[in-house]
C-alpha cells in the first residue's frame, strides 16, 4: 500500500511541476535568476518531503507550492514594469571585454576569475581571446560573445543609453558621451528621457524607440 501512495505522490507531483512551470513561463526553462532557483529549490524540497511522508495530507505541499507559483508571477510581472526591482534580484550585464581588451577590473567586481573566462571561450570553440571584440557577463552567468569580423576591423556595439526611461550613465561614460549630450541630443527631436523606452548608440547615431511606439 506504502507503495503504490509513493508511485502515485511522485506521478502527481510530477505532472504538477510541469503545469507550475508552464503557469510561470518558459523563461524558467531557458535560465534561472536568483528568484527562479529560489522557487525550483524550495518546490523539490517541497516535493521531496511529501513523498518520504506518506501519512501527510498532499495538501500541506499542494498550497505552499501554489504559493511560490503565485508569487514567481507576481514579483515576475513587477520584475517587467520596474527596472530598479529587475536589477536588484537578477542584476545587469557586465562588460568582461570590451574592444579586444580584458576588463580586469570588471572580472574582480564580479568575482569572475581568468579560469572562467577561458572555460567560457572553448565552450564557444574560441581557441584565442584575441578573436573576442566583446564579451558580456549576463545574469544568468553565461557569457555572450561577440567575434571580431574576418578582416577584424572594429565594429561599433549598439551601446543602451536608456532603458525603460532610466539613463545609462556607464554606457554614455564609454562612447565619451556625458548627461548634457544626451539631454541636448533629445531636445533637438522634442523628447525627453521619460518619452522613451529603449535608445542606442550605434555608427554615431542614436536610434530611439518611444513608448507611444510600443504595441
Amino acid at each position: 500500500m506504502e507503495l503504490l501512495q509513493v508511485v502515485f505522490r511522485t506521478a502527481f507531483f510530477y505532472f504538477f511541476v510541469i503545469l507550475c512551470y508552464r503557469l510561470m513561463g518558459k523563461r524558467e526553462i531557458g535560465q534561472l535568476g536568483v528568484i527562479d532557483l529560489m522557487v525550483s529549490i524550495l518546490i523539490a524540497e517541497l516535493i521531496a518531503i511529501s513523498i518520504e511522508n506518506i501519512e501527510d495530507s498532499m495538501w500541506l505541499t499542494i498550497l505552499p507550492i501554489a504559493l511560490l507559483v503565485v508569487l514567481e508571477i507576481v514579483l515576475a510581472f513587477i520584475s517587467i514594469k520596474s527596472r530598479k526591482f529587475r536589477i536588484f534580484f537578477d542584476g545587469k550585464p557586465s562588460l568582461i571585454i570590451c574592444n579586444g581588451k580584458i576588463n580586469y577590473n570588471e572580472m574582480v567586481k564580479q568575482r569572475y576569475s581568468m579560469d572562467n573566462l577561458l572555460l567560457s571561450l572553448r565552450q564557444k570553440e574560441i581557441k584565442n581571446i584575441d578573436d573576442v571584440e566583446y564579451a558580456f557577463l549576463e545574469p544568468n552567468g553565461k557569457l555572450s560573445i561577440f567575434k571580431y569580423n574576418f578582416l577584424k576591423l572594429p565594429s561599433s556595439y549598439p551601446m543602451p543609453l536608456i532603458l525603460d526611461g532610466s539613463i545609462q550613465k556607464k554606457a554614455l561614460n564609454h562612447i565619451g558621451k556625458n548627461l548634457t549630450w544626451l539631454e541636448y541630443t533629445l531636445n533637438k527631436q522634442n523628447l525627453s528621457v521619460e518619452d522613451i523606452f529603449y535608445c542606442y548608440y550605434k555608427n554615431k547615431k542614436l536610434y530611439i524607440i518611444k513608448r507611444t511606439d510600443l504595441k
